[in-house]
């Protein structure tokens, strides 16, 4: 029997790669002779470098650049194993991970490390780049990337605009006569589920800003601003980006790459299951595990179960989701080729203990999953 384990990081606690290894333990003990392809997958925000480098045997490098305060820091982008495409992580340089909650403050934090990131990649010959945007502090519209990159963002004195989102309502003037001439000689290809245009009740700083720290005065500074920022970019590229759908994406980077890089924007989950070869290990499989912390009707959007599952359901392949905890309207997902869906956590236990034993958990339950699969052959 072929089976494809194929899950998600169950964040806080295993990385995708050492929930596979997990399950694929489990999976053993019921089936030793069973045929296992591990495929750990990310849907685009947190661990997506990973997984992309795990799948094609790439590598990682690192790098000094700024973090969202504008200090320095070590950051890493990835290399696929097509020695030609490199994957950066917004979250690697720009990430609201990398400061505390006391100083989360929109107006400040700047993307020009995510910029720094990409001038290594294009320094060291890349041209070929894949963008996962989660997880970042900012709400800058991607002008500090901009920046870093050579364009010049100047106020009415003809000095540089400052960092953060502060800046936007600076900007006087957009000049790129230095703007990087390796970008237009680039492919930028840009993971995001995020379809929220930039201005407006729906945009970057209406929905993203509180998330980041800001304040209700802040959120109508920085709607201000990127209304600004929208404009003069209409009128310099011809883009208008104030409702254009996923242009709000990471506090505004979405509307960078959409109207200065050749770039596209695709689902996360779709991107990973593209470079990582899960479809070629579909090939002639039996059943597919599949899972990540938590399950719930969001998984549906575009979750790594959720895309794992419709990968495997044009194949006519059952897949079975291990998850440390099932939320509410699960039952959307039995539409999508999930056959059921099972909770690792087998009795009473805190949080903190289910985090730990999380390992074991899941060898457990997989054993189980595979028991249960097949008494009904």
């Amino acid at each position: 029997m072929k089976i494809v384990i194929s899950p998600d990081s169950f964040k806080g606690s295993v990385s995708a790669f050492e929930a596979a290894l997990a399950i694929e333990k489990g999976v053993k003990k019921a089936l030793p002779n069973a045929e296992t392809i591990l495929v750990p997958l990310a849907d685009g925000g947190e661990g997506t470098m990973e997984s992309l480098i795990a799948t094609t045997n790439g590598r990682k490098v690192k790098a000094i650049v700024k973090d969202p305060l504008g200090s320095p820091i070590e950051a890493e982008y990835g290399w696929l194993g097509d020695k030609k495409t490199c994957v950066i992580e917004m979250a690697s340089a720009s990430g609201i991970c990398l400061i505390s909650k006391e100083k989360l403050n929109p107006m400040e934090t700047t993307t020009y490390g995510t910029g720094e990131l990409i001038k290594k990649a294009l320094d060291e010959g890349c041209r070929h780049f894949i963008l996962a945007i989660g997880g970042s502090a900012t709400n800058d519209g991607g002008i500090g990337m901009l920046q870093s990159l050579g364009m010049k963002l100047l106020n009415e004195s003809g000095e540089s605009v400052a960092f953060g989102g502060k800046g936007l309502s600076e900007i006087a003037v957009i000049d790129d006569i230095d703007w990087d001439p390796r970008i237009v000689e680039s492919e930028f290809l840009i993971a995001s589920d995020v379809q929220n245009p930039l201005i407006g009740i729906n945009g970057a700083s209406n929905v993203f800003g509180p998330q980041k720290g800001a304040t209700p005065q802040m959120v109508n500074l920085l709607e201000k601003g990127m209304n600004k920022w929208a404009c003069l970019v209409e009128n310099h590229t011809g883009i208008k980006l104030h409702d254009f759908p996923g242009a709000g994406a990471a506090g505004g980077i979405g509307g960078a790459f959409i109207a200065f890089f050749p770039s596209k924007i695709k689902r996360g989950i779709d991107i990973v299951i593209e470079y990582s070869g899960l479809r070629q290990a579909l090939k002639n499989t039996d059943i597919v595990i599949t899972g990540e912390g938590q399950i719930d009707f969001l998984t549906a959007s575009g979750k790594t179960p959720m895309g794992v599952a419709q990968e495997a359901w044009k194949q006519g392949i059952p897949t079975f989701v291990l998850t440390g905890s099932i939320g509410e309207g699960i039952e959307i997902l039995y539409q999508y080729g999930i056959q059921c869906v099972h909770s690792i956590v087998n009795g009473p236990m805190l949080l903190n203990e289910a985090i730990e034993k999380a390992s074991e958990l899941l060898s457990q339950r997989a054993e189980q999953v595979i028991r249960t699969y097949l008494s009904a052959l």
